[in-house]
């Protein structure tokens, strides 16, 4: 092989950088971009990128990998297969849970899930330290210890009999998580109308996997994220609301951000793809479709599109939560379970970049297509690896880590359920996309190129964060809080 000025050069590629779209070559020495311009040096390996787009890997925030659910049951999907998996979708980088049950010290479950990760992870991952043991142990020396050690995010679930925390849990994770410097993210459903409404269909015998939708009354989210706000601004903590699916949910996020408060949100492909009316399949196949919260309608999914734009939700993540159609996963409980029954979550990693270019670049008007591809950039890399400090990642831009993704924009695509994951379906199978990203880089080394996985198990590390905007408090103190109104009480 010639020497050469760089390790890798990327030639006459379409670059998207924060600045904007330029044609330019990109030079890569060891793990990070070193140069972006015109006729750069030679470099020992070249790749021609011409009428190709050349985007960061993508960043997704929120994905259930190798992890129990609280139901008890084995997502699909092992490191490996589920980064593997990301890669062919364009992702270079994840977080996922290090899941907590009831009875479990958090600290072990972060070594375990570390352990699992190390050996099979392909791509960059870090975790969120999902917490439904909130016990003194946990609260007052694992969780700020996790934190300080860079585990800077932490889930909560306000539903779901196993994992749920109560509101003065709710409260103690939110400071401790104030004290230390953590963002909280947050399942947001409220708990007694979920389990009000399910018991109410079951009785009167409406089992068939449709009903799902109709057990998680959008009443149910659009209280607790209410209330989570409530709690978030009393506490001043930043908090991210998860899986918004509504156009009232997203609503209540726009108010508390117009009045301060530091609430950041989501959203995910199938509540901007699908409706309820996709669980309305024969037998139970509608089976495949089921997740928490349900698809809603089509007026939702035009809300939230206007709620991204509007800034009021700042991240498109996948959710990725695998289990296969069989008695492992989604019929575990029975051959023919009620809905009640059937374990909640579609797979999502490799399918979230492709529907996204496809909908926002492939299909935009041909005026807007720099615009939406800007886009596109923000909301499923830039935007999560900002708000969860993931240093070096989600944008192209000299010292940056080399994630990259090369997009072949005229590529046509018949979705099958052929995906790299270990779950057997596609929920969007039969779809017809336009747009795919062909070779893959991460820290300067080809994983994919020619449909070829270049990696192996475990050469993925695991990143470690410190603290940045994003979880920093306002400073507005509840004035329960503030010595200058409460009586002189220190509560902080």
């Amino acid at each position: 092989m010639a020497s050469g000025e760089f390790d890798l050069v990327i030639r006459g590629g379409m670059i998207v950088t924060p600045a904007g779209l330029v044609e330019a070559d990109l030079g890569v020495t060891g793990e990070v971009v070193v140069a972006i311009g015109e006729k750069l040096g030679a470099g020992q390996r070249e790749i021609n990128a011409g009428g190709h787009y050349v985007l960061p890997g993508g960043v997704d925030p929120h994905c259930h990998i190798e992890q129990l659910s609280g139901g008890g049951i084995m997502n699909a999907d092992t490191f490996e297969t589920a980064t593997r998996s990301a890669a062919f979708g364009g992702t270079t980088s994840v977080i996922s849970f290090a899941a907590q049950h009831r009875g479990m010290n958090l600290a072990t479950v972060v070594a375990d899930y570390a352990a699992l990760a190390r050996k099979g992870a392909v791509i960059d991952h870090a975790f969120h330290l999902m917490i439904a043991n909130p016990d003194r142990q946990t609260i007052e020396h694992d969780l700020p210890a996790l934190i300080r050690a860079g585990h800077r995010s932490v889930k909560v679930f306000m539903t779901y009999d196993k994992v749920q925390v109560n509101d003065e849990q709710l409260l103690d994770i939110l400071l401790a998580s104030r004290q230390n410097g953590a963002l909280v993210c947050v399942h947001a459903e409220n708990h007694g109308l979920l389990k009000w409404m399910g018991e109410r269909l079951v009785a009167r015998g409406y089992i068939a996997p449709k009903y799902h939708a109709v057990s998680h009354p959008r009443a149910a989210e659009i209280e607790a994220i209410y209330r989570v706000i409530a709690f978030a601004e009393f506490i001043d903590q930043p908090v991210m609301i998860f899986h918004v699916s509504t156009a009232e949910g997203a609503e209540v996020i726009r108010q508390a951000r117009g009045r301060g408060v530091k609430v950041f949100a989501e959203t995910c492909p199938h509540y901007l793809f699908q409706t309820a009316e996709d669980l309305v399949l024969p037998g139970y196949e509608g089976a495949r479709m089921i997740c928490s919260p349900p698809q809603r309608t089509a007026s939702d999914q035009a809300a939230l599109w206007q709620a991204l734009e509007l800034g009021d939700l700042q991240v498109i993540s996948s959710d990725h939560a695998p289990y296969r159609m069989d008695a492992t996963g989604k019929f575990s409980a029975s051959a023919t379970p009620g809905f009640k029954q059937i374990a909640n979550g579609m797979p999502g990693l490799e399918m979230r970049l492709p529907l996204l270019f496809d909908a926002m670049v492939s299909r935009a008007p041909e005026a807007r297509k720099h615009e939406n591809l800007m886009r596109f950039v923000e909301w499923t890399a830039t935007a999560p690896a900002r708000i969860y400090d993931l240093a070096g990642k989600g944008a192209i831009a000299v010292g940056a880590d080399a994630d990259l993704a090369i997009w072949n924009p005229a590529r046509e695509v018949t979705l099958t359920d052929e995906l790299h994951d270990n779950t057997g379906y596609n929920p969007y199978r039969g779809r017809k996309i336009t747009g795919w990203p062909e070779t893959i880089i991460q820290r300067g080394a080809v994983l994919i190129e020619h449909g070829t996985l270049h990696a192996k198990p475990g050469q993925g590390r695991l990143m470690l964060r410190q603290p940045g905007p994003a979880t920093q408090p306002t400073g507005r103190l509840a004035p329960e809080f503030d010595p200058a109104r409460n009586f002189g009480a220190d509560l902080s």
